[in-house]
């Protein structure tokens, strides 16, 4: 009987040892942690989405050109942003940032447009189409309109529209300082079969853009540009060639008459021009070689000029200088009478 008491006791005791063992060794589940509401996820993407549009917004009026360290500061605020509260202060900075580069942008519009419209006004295409500087001016005035009213992508399109319209002018107003410059030079008669060819596609550009079709417009004022150019350049390398020969002529009658000599300092002038148009020949720059030969072929005229001027005043000196030698020597023969007259 004390045997099987004695057994029960250890046979306890090893139990209660086994079941301690087992309670150290097996660690408690870790409380499970509450799944995120949906109601913040959709909090947080809205606010992350506020921030991007007012990114976007700031992006859209040049705030990174305007602003560039603080538009990186900014930046940083977005990619380290966690919750609404970051959000909602990466978007105060982008809409500052914003609010700071509209009036820079509105001005550098203006000064865009303004100098396309300036340059319509100083080649005299406004006087020639003023209605179609007014149209421009119109659509510069309602971006204007709708930027004091703060309507500012509506304005920003507007604008981009008024400097399309202004450039597209622009390309009329060149046309027509090209054509004024052939019909002035009198280039016609160097190129006349391209000069015909631009002037019926500038009549089709310009019943294009009167018909609403800026692109063919544009197209086809900018391909009568380029023969208009075309006429030029063919111009002015004829008519350097012609300078060159009218120049030569005059340096060798100058040559001929000695202007080189009685007039030195003119014909070395006229020199150093003709000797400039043989450089500017010889790389092909033939407007400025045209242009500098009839400034060498005026400056041989002038010294011949200056020449004949001289050779005139020496022979009116020398007949005055014979008629007073013949008054002397008759002076002196009426003396000689007297002397000898009353001598007898």
């Amino acid at each position: 009987m004390k045997k099987n008491i004695s057994f029960l006791l250890v046979l306890s005791a090893v139990l209660a040892v086994s079941i301690c063992i087992s309670c150290k060794s097996t660690a408690p589940a870790p409380a499970p942690q509450p799944a995120p509401r949906p109601q913040q996820t959709q909090s947080a993407n809205a606010d992350k989405a506020k921030a991007d549009q007012a990114r976007q917004r700031a992006m859209d009026f040049e705030a990174p050109s305007y602003f560039p360290s603080e538009w990186e500061n900014a930046e940083a605020q977005l990619a380290a942003a966690g919750d609404a509260n970051a959000y909602n202060s990466a978007a105060a900075a982008y809409d500052e940032l914003f609010k700071k580069s509209i009036p820079l942008y509105a001005q550098a519009r203006e000064d865009e447009i303004m100098a396309a419209r300036e340059s319509l006004i100083s080649s005299g295409f406004a006087e020639v189409f003023p209605q179609y500087l007014k149209k421009a001016d119109d659509m510069a005035l309602a971006a204007h309109a709708e930027y004091q009213a703060e309507d500012y992508y509506k304005a920003k399109d507007s604008a981009a529209a008024a400097l399309a319209e202004y450039e597209t002018l622009g390309v009329g107003a060149k046309i027509l300082t090209a054509r004024q410059e052939i019909i002035d030079r009198g280039f016609t008669q160097y190129d006349p079969d391209n000069f015909q060819k631009a002037d019926d596609v500038a009549k089709s550009a310009l019943n294009a853009y009167e018909s609403g079709d800026k692109n063919n417009a544009l197209t086809n004022g900018e391909e009568a540009l380029l023969r208009y150019n075309l006429v030029i350049a063919n111009g002015w390398t004829a008519y350097a060639s012609d300078r060159r020969a009218a120049a030569e002529k005059e340096r060798e009658l100058a040559l001929a008459e000695r202007a080189n000599i009685a007039s030195r300092d003119t014909f070395r002038g006229a020199e150093t021009f003709f000797n400039q148009a043989g450089e500017f020949l010889t790389t092909e720059n033939f407007k400025d070689a045209g242009l500098n030969y009839i400034e060498a072929e005026a400056r041989y005229a002038i010294s011949r000029k200056e020449t004949e001027e001289k050779r005139i005043r020496a022979e009116e000196a020398i007949r005055i200088a014979e008629e007073k030698i013949e008054e002397s020597s008759g002076s002196a023969i009426e003396a000689e009478r007297i002397i000898e007259g009353g001598s007898k």
